[in-house]
């Protein structure tokens, strides 16, 4: 567009150039005696003016392509200057949101990495804890079992004295241990039934909940649990406090599960469990 602009105008002052050659400014009125002077050229001195004009003619398109051979490369070269720039410009735009795009995906990437890691991380956590849990329980049975063995409970439970009654509730305890959970809920369940006034008759109660729980039989476990409230003896009641919210969360009630940690932390605060139940608190 430029360059055709350029061409015309130039075309142009070629015109105005000829018009000038061959209308040379005059007065308006010239003097009677100039008048009479041209009239009275002869031949040879307008051939002479004709050949001066076409001289005038010749000069200046000599000028005017001397000109446009300075000008329209110029114009050119600004013109594919201004192009190269543009396209230049429209490549490092292009560049850079590419670039963009390219680090919003590695971000997105590393967000997933991120919460598979922290899920994975909690996941391993929630195993721990139930690893340690498993632990707790069988160190317990086994310091039980190891404190029937060595003490004496006196007294008589019902119809069976007090030694037997102490000598089922350690072979039901062993059938917990040996993971015979289907034989210590028979023990356990028979010892209970005997005599709920008995001293171990909490105890019996709780391991009952334990091997409900160890079946995987979580509902059963929460009823069996809540039982050991009922008893005078209050050794257990933490500990059937906190298996309580175990068992709401493995079954995914988590607002039933974070009341019975709360409850934990509130009625027991002296509690061996405290520290566990904060922690199952922050994964729910």
């Amino acid at each position: 567009m430029v360059i055709r602009t350029v061409r015309v105008l130039s075309f142009m002052l070629i015109l105005l150039g000829v018009a000038h050659a061959l209308n040379p400014a005059s007065p308006a009125n010239p003097p009677q005696k100039e008048r009479q002077a041209r009239t009275k050229k002869t031949p040879s001195s307008q051939s002479g003016q004709t050949a001066k004009l076409e001289q005038r003619v010749a000069t200046l398109e000599t000028q005017l392509n001397q000109l446009m051979g300075i000008v329209i490369p110029d114009v050119e070269n600004a013109l594919n200057a201004i192009v190269s720039s543009k396209a230049q410009s429209d490549s490092a735009t292009i560049m850079v949101i590419n670039r963009i795009n390219t680090l919003q995906n590695k971000i997105k990437i590393l967000e997933d990495k991120a919460a598979y890691s922290d899920s994975s991380n909690l996941q391993i956590l929630h195993q721990l804890m139930m690893i340690e849990n498993k632990i707790v329980t069988l160190t317990k049975s086994f310091n039980e079992l190891y404190s029937m063995r060595t003490s004496k409970v006196g007294g008589r439970a019902g119809s069976i004295s007090s030694d037997d009654f102490k000598r089922s509730y350690v072979k039901a305890l062993s059938h917990y241990q040996d993971g015979d959970f289907h034989k210590a809920i028979e023990g356990f369940s028979a010892l209970v039934g005997i005599d709920p006034n008995h001293k171990l008759s909490d105890n019996s109660q709780y391991w009952l909940g334990e091997a409900f729980y160890s079946l995987k039989n979580y509902r059963r476990a929460v009823l069996e649990f809540q039982k050991v409230f009922q008893f005078a003896e209050k050794d257990k009641w933490d500990d059937a406090q906190i298996k309580l919210g175990i068992c709401h969360q493995k079954m995914g009630n988590m607002d039933k599960a974070r009341d019975e940690f709360q409850k934990l932390l509130d009625r027991y605060p002296d509690s061996e469990y405290t520290q566990r139940a904060q922690q199952y608190l922050r994964q729910l």
